[in-house]
């Protein structure tokens, strides 16, 4: 018998941009791993003015969740770097075990490609942990951070019985197995929704959250530059947490947003915007004021 499809990972859908980018290719990882780098805006490089503003997904989502976002950056001015993190997207996985710290490191070597020295960045979910870490192991590149809805550990996400994590992750192995080991005679694996290889990349992504991050709160007190950390009101992201990051970050605003869950860029894309711009703008000013 076949087994029942399981749901789509995050499948509620979104604005994706109205511009088309001006830079859209595929960026190789020593691992075998393409990233596919998207710009928008005017393409910078080192000592661009101003500095362009790096985005970073969720898990199980692409780029194009920012749209409205980056509609707004470019229309004030910015270039905007946004990529399909690995396994995701239209990214593909390559070889190294997959972690948070991979694909923070993922997002430096699209930087490095690009000739890009300084970034401000705007991270949500796993890309807010990514952001994390790239904005405390290399504050020299990371000029403001915008964190949406990031987490220290595993137990810093709550689940529910609409988003049972475990059980999402056995139905996408279970549907990974039905179709690899016993094909039916007249249905083709690669025609379903999901096929068996994008059952199992899912059941990865969803295992990613069960066994990582682990950020210590007080080593996120390297991080100086301005930063916002923007939660929802009926966020996933325990109040412990965010208030721990909140802490630990000096240099920090706390923006809970009323209301709201956990997907700020889908429901609330106008306050992100607006958020991440004040934020970036606050990065500029102590820059002049510094000068």
């Amino acid at each position: 018998m076949p087994a029942t499809p399981p749901r789509l990972h995050f499948p509620s859908p979104y604005e994706t941009p109205t511009i088309a980018p001006t830079y859209a290719e595929y960026t190789a990882t020593p691992d075998g791993a393409q990233i596919a780098t998207f710009v928008y805006g005017e393409q910078g490089g080192i000592g661009t003015t101003p500095a362009p503003i790096l985005m970073l997904h969720g898990n199980g989502e692409e780029h194009g969740i920012f749209g409205p976002t980056i509609d707004a950056a470019v229309a004030a001015g910015y270039a905007v770097v946004a990529l399909d993190s690995r396994a995701q997207g239209k990214s593909t996985r390559g070889n190294a075990p997959l972690t948070y710290e991979l694909m923070a490191s993922d997002a430096l070597h699209v930087l490095d490609s690009l000739g890009i020295a300084q970034v401000h960045v705007l991270g949500f979910s796993d890309g807010a942990i990514e952001a994390l870490l790239i904005a405390r192991d290399h504050p020299e590149r990371v000029l403001s951070l915008t964190a949406l809805g990031a987490n220290l550990t595993p137990e810093g996400v709550i689940e529910d019985e609409e988003w049972d994590i475990h059980a999402s992750i056995a139905a996408n192995r279970a549907w990974m197995a039905r179709w690899t080991t016993a094909p039916m005679p007249g249905v083709d694996p690669q025609l379903l929704t999901p096929t068996p290889a994008q059952a199992a990349q899912t059941a990865e992504l969803l295992q990613l959250m069960l066994d990582e991050p682990h950020i210590e709160a007080e080593s996120l007190t390297s991080i100086t530059c301005p930063a916002t950390i923007m939660v929802g009101e009926f966020d996933c992201i325990t109040e412990e947490e965010t208030a721990a990051i909140h802490r630990a970050i000096a240099n920090s605003r706390l923006v809970v947003v009323p209301e709201a869950g956990h997907t700020l860029p889908k429901q609330v894309p106008e306050l992100v915007s607006e958020e991440l711009l004040a934020t970036v703008r606050a990065a500029e000013g102590q820059q002049a004021a510094a000068r």
